[in-house]
This record gives C-alpha cells, structure tokens and sequence, in this order.
C-alpha cells in the first residue's frame, strides 16, 4: 500500500471519489458536495487557514486502486489548550481492512508529531463544528446536510488504533406537525408575553446586525465550555454566505430583552434532500435541478446551532423562540420533522431543552482522541 499526498488535480479528485466508492452501495449515505470538501482546503474559502494549517492524503492498494484517504490538521488557536498539544484528524474513509485503516491514521499521525503535536482528535473538521464533525455510531439513516456519515465498522478501526471517547454528540429529533408538550407550550407562551421580551427574525437585509447580534450571544453563551474559542464576525460572515442558496430568513430567530441580545436559533431547510442525486457535483445541470427542487420545498429542517446568554438561560427564551418558529412552519403545510443536531453529553442544559420539546433520540456521533 502507498500513501501519496494530495498536490495536484489528480489526488484532489481521487480524494474525492473514494468515499463515493467506499458507499456505492450505501443507499442513506448522501455524497456531500465536492465544492465544500474541496472549501476545506482552500485557504481562500476556509479562514481558519488564517490560524492553522493542514495537509490530507489519498491511500492505494497494490493495484494503484484508491482504498482510502485522510486529513489532518492544527487549529493554533485550540491545540494548545488541551492537557497536550491536540491536532486533528478528519475525512477518513477507508475500507474494512485494519492495515490499511492504521497506515492511515499513522500518516495523520506522524504529520502532526513533526509539527509538536501530543495527541488528535477525530473524525473533526478543519472548521466550525456544525459540518463534518464526529463518527457516527448510532442512527445510520440518511445524513442531514454537514452531518457525517459513516460506516458501521469504522469504529472498530478507531478503537483498535487506541482513539478513546472525548464526549458524545447527540442529535435529536422532533415532530413539527406534533403539538408541544402543554407544560413546554405554557412556558413558552407566558415568555413570549412577558413585558420588554421581543422577537425578532433573520434579514438578509440587516445581515451586519444579526450576525452581530448573534456573535454576541453564541460568545456569550459558550464562554464558560471548556476549549472554547470566541467565533469572529468574518467567520459567521462566511457561514451565512455560504447558507444563502437554502436559507429560509424566518427559520432563524433572536429573542431581545430590553433591546438586548439575549437568545436565538439557526434552523435551515435540509439541503440533502436537494443535492441527493448530485453524487456531489453542482454544474450547470445540477443547480438547475436545485433551483426546481427548491421551489418545490423540503420536508426536513436542521437546526444547526443555538445559544442563550448566561444571564438568561432560564427564563424559558428558547421554549419561546421554537413557538415562533412553529407559528410560521405550521400554516407553510410544508415540514415534517426538525433535526436538532448536534448537542454534546456535557451540554445538559441544551439536552434538558430538546427533551422538554418532546424530541426523541436520532443519532449518535462520537469525538474521539489518540494520545500519541
């Protein structure tokens, strides 16, 4: 087996179409678009570039067959807050074969001990946490758009290597047709009501505002975490830009105290119900088929991240925020289901929320790391 860098068009693509040899036969699994693996890459697109670096390859078998392939990657800002410099693994696919899988994780691995590295962690992104993060374990039905989805015996490969569990991600998932729990709905209505609460959703319009708006929150919300990192402007920035093609302005919401920033809620119509037929191209044909397709509408939100500040994470702002995304889904006779993806096991506040939604269990995804 050989293990070749990707330097060149031609490893770029073969980086590409092995995933989508390793699940030719996978009928949940959806190919995600090549723009935004390729994204990943591109210190052009990808700002974290801006505060790290990374370096990914491509595995052949002795028939010069492509069987595998691997990134890795350091996020300057987070490697040195853990108990040991931690890099980071991702986009590993391989077939079933523990050689070929540990020749991999061993080039990710050697990669980041010449650059001072102690420890990875893994399947994780060169980027925010909402796309391309964590192993799945448990739920193997069909990905919602930036979810990873694996095969089954991927965690056997990891644990074999010696990769241990960090923490959980957990995704849940909620009827929107199903009425709120009565107790949830009480809550949520009295807030909505409560003198000096307001709500308030996104416009692409006054972009600047919401995106600040929601850069103080999120900061806010996640400061006390451990590992965390502020998230800039110009990251959220991106973020949005790259949602505008599938993004619904009123499935986003901010919940304002006194004027004041206090909570809110990203939600996006499920582009893999879109691009499923793609097989991860977008040319011309493809995003003609979007653009009929998206007309035509989606049946399955995700909702990719949510913060409350500390000052206000009881008084029940986020049972209101889900009222108000309820009172303009509803009447659209449009979704079925909400996925509330991804909430770790050390979050039992967020958890606690989604239970109190009446939202049932969906998949599970684990984070795991590799001391060296």
């Amino acid at each position: 087996m050989q293990v070749l860098p990707v330097n060149d068009s031609t490893t770029a693509k073969q980086f590409l179409d092995v995933a989508r040899f390793i699940y030719q036969n996978d009928k949940n699994w959806i190919c995600p678009l090549d723009q935004d693996v390729e994204a990943v890459f591109d210190p052009k697109k990808n700002t974290f570039f801006n505060h790290g670096t990374c370096s990914r390859w491509v595995l052949k078998n002795e028939k010069g067959e492509t069987i595998g392939r691997v990134a890795a990657f350091i996020n300057e800002k987070k490697a040195s807050q853990y108990p040991v410099p931690t890099g980071g693994m991702g986009f590993f696919e391989c077939i079933n074969d523990q050689a070929a899988a540990f020749k991999l994780f061993d080039t990710a691995k050697n990669w980041l001990q010449e650059k001072g590295m102690k420890a990875m962690d893994g399947p994780i992104n060169f980027g925010e946490n909402d796309s391309f993060w964590g192993l799945l374990v448990e739920g193997f039905t069909p990905p919602s758009y930036g979810m990873n989805y694996h095969m089954p015996y991927y965690l056997e490969l990891f644990n074999q290597y010696g990769f241990t569990k960090e923490y959980e991600q957990i995704t849940n998932h909620l009827e929107v047709r199903k009425p709120f729990p009565e107790r949830f709905t009480k809550i949520a209505n009295w807030v909505a009501a409560k003198p000096g609460y307001s709500f308030e959703h996104f416009s692409k319009r006054n972009a600047e505002k919401y995106v600040a708006d929601l850069m103080e929150i999120y900061n806010d919300a996640w400061k006390d975490f451990e590992n965390f990192v502020p998230i800039k402007k110009e990251t959220l920035l991106e973020s949005f830009k790259k949602m505008e093609a599938i993004m619904d302005e009123k499935l986003i919401w901010f919940a304002y105290v006194n004027g004041e920033p206090a909570s809110f809620v990203v939600i996006i119509p499920d582009a893999n119900q879109l691009i499923k037929s793609f097989n991860g191209k977008l040319g011309l044909l493809q995003k003609l088929q979007f653009v009929y397709k998206r007309w035509r509408g989606v049946n399955r939100m995700r909702a990719i991240v949510m913060g409350t500040k500390t000052a206000y994470q009881k008084h029940g702002l986020e049972s209101a925020l889900f009222i108000k995304l309820k009172e303009y889904v509803l009447p659209l006779n449009q979704y079925d289901e909400l996925e509330l993806s991804w909430v770790g096991d050390f979050n039992d506040k967020m958890l606690s929320i989604h239970e109190a939604t009446g939202a049932t269990f969906g998949k599970r995804h684990l984070t795991l790391r590799k001391l060296f």
